[in-house]
Order: structure tokens, then C-alpha cells, then sequence
């Protein structure tokens, strides 16, 4: 227990001196180096988002998880090479830890506690084997259930070989990540903002064009005015 308070400390330390800091530094990395020590923990990109002004500035929001506690930071603003790298990955697990080691390969939440029997079993079906996490891991279920979902064993067995091979996995189907179909059920607030951001893009440029369009009319007016009004 002490040492789970001390890695919940240390996240908490890197996340307020990222969010002042604004540099090129990548948070998930730095959380990582902090959890070094605890057993296991999980870091997730739960939200991020981009904001226009003269300058575009970028931030994430990540969930972090160490067995049945979780925890979510507060906005951090990261480099745009930053925000690019984790693009992609809206929701996944950019980092895990469990007794098998360090996966820091990006994959559906929880993904790497299946087939351990420390938190669950396979069970038989009419689809075939899949998953079940027992009671006290509930977390870590509904963290992968996202409405009733199950992971099958052929499901499992991808994930293996993405994770092997180094490769993100965003599931058979592609179901995870920014561009997939489980993530615009879930994330509904994120593709709201980005839907409302590309709107006003839009019609910032179409208002500019208008302006530019006036100042062209009234400007050609004047010069023939001055040219062949005399």
C-alpha cells in the first residue's frame, strides 16, 4: 500500500511540473519512469484536445490505473509532435504493467490482463471461448465490456501477435483507438469538440474569403473611378 500511495504521488508530481513546463517532453514517458517501481499500472489517453488562437496549443488527459484504483489528471498541455504521436490512440492503453512485464506497444484497455487467471477465466460459448473477469476486477471489465462486448480467444490470440510483432493493435475489427467504431460510442464528447472545431474553421476561411472578396470589389471600383471618371 505504501508503495502504491508513493507511484500515485509520483504521477501526481510529473503531471503539475508537465503542465507548467509545455515543452516537448512526453508525459506518458515520464509517468512510466515514475511507476517504474509499483508492480503494475496502466496509462490510457483518456481525452485530448486543440485549441486556435494565434498559435494552435495541444493537450491530453490521461486515466491512470493500478489494479482497482484509478485516477484521471487534470489537462496537460503537450508539443504537437507529442499530440501527433498519440493521435491515433484515443481511449487504448499506451503503456501496461502487469507480472509479465512492461507493454508499450498501444491496446485496448485491459487487454493485457486477459488470459491471466489472477483476474479472470476462459469460459465456453455458442461464439467460442471468451473471457470473463471475475467480480473484483470490475474495473478492468467494464474498461473492456464497452456495452456488453466480449474478448474471444481469437480476439486474444491478435492481440498476441500485434504485441509480438511491436504493432498497435485497435482490435479484428478495428473497434479501438481514434478511428474506431467502439470509440465514437464512447468518446462522444471528443468527436462533439472536434466536429465543432473543424465548423469553425470552415467558417473562419469562408468568412476571410468574403473580406477579401469586398476589399477586391471596392478596390477595383476605385481605380476606375480614378482612371475613367475624369
Amino acid at each position: 500500500m505504501k508503495e502504491l500511495r508513493w507511484t500515485r504521488w509520483s504521477v501526481a508530481l510529473v503531471v503539475v511540473w508537465l503542465a507548467g513546463c509545455g515543452g516537448p517532453r512526453d508525459p506518458v514517458q515520464e509517468m512510466k519512469k515514475s511507476l517504474s517501481s509499483a508492480p503494475e499500472y496502466m496509462i490510457i489517453l483518456e481525452d485530448m484536445r486543440q485549441e486556435d488562437g494565434f498559435f494552435t496549443d495541444y493537450f491530453h488527459r490521461y486515466q491512470v490505473t493500478q489494479g482497482k484504483r484509478s485516477h484521471t489528471t487534470n489537462w496537460v498541455e503537450v508539443s504537437e509532435t507529442i499530440y501527433r504521436k498519440y493521435e491515433p490512440f484515443l481511449g487504448m492503453a499506451l503503456i501496461a504493467k502487469s507480472d509479465t512485464g512492461v507493454n508499450d506497444t498501444p491496446h485496448p484497455a485491459g487487454y493485457h490482463y486477459v488470459g491471466n487467471p489472477q483476474y479472470g477465466s476462459w469460459n465456453q460459448g455458442s461464439g467460442g471461448s471468451f473471457w470473463v473477469f471475475y467480480g473484483q476486477y470490475s474495473l478492468m471489465r467494464d474498461m473492456m465490456g464497452y456495452g456488453g462486448r466480449s474478448t474471444y480467444r481469437n480476439d486474444y490470440n491478435d492481440y498476441q501477435n500485434h504485441r509480438d510483432r511491436r504493432q498497435p493493435y485497435y482490435g479484428r475489427n478495428r473497434e479501438w483507438g481514434t478511428g474506431g467504431s467502439v470509440t465514437k460510442q464512447q468518446k462522444t464528447t471528443f468527436f462533439q469538440r472536434r466536429k465543432q472545431r473543424l465548423a469553425n474553421k470552415r467558417n473562419s476561411f469562408s468568412k476571410k474569403v468574403r473580406n477579401r472578396s469586398g476589399r477586391s470589389h471596392s478596390g477595383f471600383g476605385s481605380r476606375s473611378r480614378g482612371r475613367f471618371g475624369k
